[in-house]
């Protein structure tokens, strides 16, 4: 008993400083979000975890498959906290979470009060019986926890007035939208040119447009929304170039590219230490035709490309040369943005990116960032805003800046650029 006692004492304290930590952070602004995850004992839901695992700013991971890939965890606390100031959950609403684990499902019920309601769905019984378990015993067994392939909702319970998807998502299935209740919304990790970013979207007519997005990462989408990047390996398994879309229409062309002589691009674009860089991200992507992800093994690594994150750095192919996003230290504060080009057409490709970096610079940097769009798959081109169009198999995605002079004006992009068909 004196153990439990002690363990309860500790919990709390470590729960307290955990949440005067992302209040201090901002990354909790609301007295309602804070008020639920100083309410909920996170390490209920953490079986395995010892206590200041579980109250860490990190993940906990709860499932692994036989290849050591965790398939199933519990969010990093910022993240959640992050997603339900997002997503605004209030008194009386119903909800809906995609991809269970019980803890955010509780901090959701907490939000919604007795007079709401909670489901959360999950197409692993192992990760759903979990759930359950740990609600009930936690004091939540208000919650509705249904195993099932959330790629149909679950139309027994709806609508929804707020639909929180907490697995990363490649697509917007029919019945995610079909199931919101007029006037609700879906916040989502949505994946986009293998960038992920927690979206919500609103109604605005016959399409769903961003209300604010957020870097994010999940464990992807299993079931019927499955969808896997492609590698190319480029040096063996020390290199390789990930393609969420627009796989290389002959990828034998860029097998020799890092044979060639290095060019290097700098840009004068400065950016400082801990500065997020998020919408340069999403502005190449959006820009570059031939956008990717370059990435490293370090355990490999033999220095012959010097991305800014060797794990996944933007990057960009055009026929047999590639490019990516690279950066020189000014002074211990201080970066300038580079490009590092491979390839016949190195020096042509470098300027290129380069320039789409001081683009952003000049007019996208202190901007609003992008529009971002979800319309039916059967709306034609002419039909679309300037950006780009990324098709995926239930809905079209599009991305839109604002445009130049013009920085409250969300609608228009710098210039039209082509869809991309994944």
């Amino acid at each position: 008993m004196t153990e439990l006692i002690a363990d309860s004492a500790r919990a709390a304290e470590l729960r307290g400083r955990l949440v005067d930590d992302l209040v201090a952070e901002s990354t909790i602004v609301s007295s309602e979000v804070e008020a639920a995850l100083r309410a909920v004992p996170r390490h209920l839901f953490a079986p395995g975890a010892t206590l200041e695992q579980s109250y860490a700013q990190d993940t906990v991971r709860t499932k692994r498959d036989e290849h050591g890939v965790t398939i199933s965890a519990i969010s990093a606390p910022q993240i959640q906290a992050m997603m339900l100031e997002q997503a605004k959950l209030r008194p009386c609403l119903r909800t809906l979470e995609i991809g269970s684990g019980g803890y955010n499902a509780a901090l959701m019920a907490e939000l919604v009060g007795e007079d709401g309601e909670v489901t959360t769905v999950d197409i692993d019984p192992e990760v759903s019986d979990r759930a359950h378990r740990c609600l009930s015993e936690a004091g939540y067994s208000r919650v509705n926890v249904v195993l099932a392939d959330a790629e149909e909702g679950v139309p027994q319970h709806a609508p929804y007035h707020r639909i929180i998807v907490t697995v990363g998502a490649w697509d917007i299935p029919p019945a995610w939208t079909d199931q919101l209740a007029g006037g609700g919304t879906l916040t989502v990790p949505l994946r986009m040119r293998s960038l992920t970013r927690s979206i919500t979207f609103q109604w605005e007519g016959d399409h769903l447009v961003s209300q604010s997005a957020q870097v994010c990462g999940f464990v992807p989408m299993q079931g019927a929304g499955t969808h896997t990047e492609r590698l190319l390996p480029l040096r063996g398994k020390e290199i390789g170039l990930r393609f969420d879309d627009g796989w290389p229409a002959d990828p034998d062309l860029l097998s020799g590219a890092l044979d060639s002589r290095r060019v290097e691009v700098w840009t004068g674009v400065v950016i400082e230490r801990m500065v997020p860089f998020d919408t340069l991200q999403l502005w190449l992507a959006t820009a570059l035709d031939g956008y990717c992800r370059i990435s490293v093994d370090p355990e490999l690594d033999t220095g012959l490309v010097a991305p800014i994150t060797r794990r996944s750095t933007d990057s960009a192919v055009d026929g047999g040369s590639v490019a990516y996003l690279a950066a020189r230290r000014l002074d211990q504060s201080t970066a300038e943005f580079g490009v590092h080009a491979f390839g016949p057409g190195a020096a042509t490709l470098a300027e290129a990116m380069a320039d789409q970096v001081r683009i952003w610079d000049r007019h996208h940097r202190q901007g609003p960032g992008p529009r971002i769009a979800i319309y039916p798959a059967h709306i034609p081109d002419d039909q679309l805003p300037d950006g780009r169009v990324i098709d995926k198999r239930h809905v079209r995605i599009t991305i839109s800046w604002p445009s130049v002079g013009d920085p409250a004006k969300g609608r228009a992009a710098h210039h039209r650029i082509r869809r991309v068909t994944e």
